[in-house]
């Protein structure tokens, strides 16, 4: 048996340490990517919702309507041109449009809309929930757009459902169906931990359980709720760090299964349509100190 010396044995160790290094070295580090969503800033003129982009770390922007905002219509208003070339002056992009009001099935023209104007997503709803088992309601609901995702595959545009209370996709369970009976690139979930059991391991497994079915994440959490007027500090618990809920763990599912999709850090307001806190400048600011604390939450996995 041949004896490995000590020098042997410390250049082995060496070049194992080195090896080491290189492979962490070649490994990126886990990131967001972050959008910014129009609704947090209320009905504020959409131009200055662009000019808060980076403010947020943020490329891109997700126009909302009302009763939550109506920076969507405002583009209307103003005309596309206008703001493709204000995004183009600031050196962002526009991403998604999110359309509750339109529903999962009235969603043609918007998907034409949003190819024009360079995005990619489309949020909405889902549908009721009827009495009965949900697996065969997920099933239906799937098979019902199929015709609707033909559409946005060809344009290049995902629709994204959002598990919202009270609708057919909510409940962790309907989630999951989702994922297993989905087939269509072009459809996704857009994850709302606000609509979900206040768990990070539920959180966390479902995370794992979407996959690439995840399309799109809310950082959001339930805290005092969104229904009723309340201090300012209670509203907002919502945001992530400023809660109860450990987002560590929610960041470890994301970056286990290499989610490179974006995030937006959300809330309510009560009532809706106006911003979160009294002008543009604060809003961003208190999106930075929950972007902050979901850093350290990532530099903690």
């Amino acid at each position: 048996m041949k004896t490995l010396t000590r020098r042997a044995f410390n250049s082995a160790a060496l070049l194992g340490s080195l090896g080491a290094n290189v492979a962490l070295a070649d490994s990126p580090d886990f990131k967001l990517k972050y959008m910014l969503a129009s609704s947090m800033y209320g009905r504020i003129d959409v131009l200055e919702c662009i000019r808060q982009v980076k403010a947020i770390n943020a490329s891109c922007i997700d126009l909302w309507p009302p009763s939550h905002g109506d920076q969507r219509l405002q583009i209307d208003n103003i005309g596309h041109e206008v703001f493709l070339r204000a995004l183009s002056d600031a050196g962002v992009t526009f991403e998604m449009s999110t359309r509750y009001d339109l529903g999962p099935y009235r969603l043609k023209d918007e998907i034409e809309i949003v190819k024009r104007l360079g995005g990619s997503m489309i949020v909405c709803g889902s549908r009721k929930l009827n009495p009965g088992d949900v697996k065969p309601q997920v099933q239906e609901f799937i098979a019902s757009l199929k015709p609707h995702a033909m559409l946005a595959e060809k344009a290049g545009v995902r629709i994204c459902i959002e598990n919202h209370s009270s609708a057919l996709i909510n409940s962790p369970d309907s989630i999951r169906y989702f994922a297993e009976l989905n087939q269509s690139p072009a459809l996704g979930i857009a994850l709302a931990p606000y609509h979900l059991p206040q768990e990070t391991g539920t959180i966390s497994n479902l995370i794992g359980h979407l996959g690439d079915h995840l399309a799109h994440f809310y950082a959001w959490e339930h805290g005092m709720g969104c229904h009723k007027p309340m201090p300012k500090p209670l509203e907002l618990m919502q945001m992530p760090g400023q809660g109860t809920l450990d987002f560590a763990p929610i960041m470890s599912a994301l970056k286990d299964i290499n989610y490179s999709n974006y995030t937006e850090i959300f809330m309510h307001p009560t009532p809706r349509g106006i911003p979160i806190l009294a002008n543009a400048n604060l809003v961003s600011q208190e999106i930075n100190k929950s972007r902050d604390y979901l850093t350290r939450c990532i530099e903690r996995i």
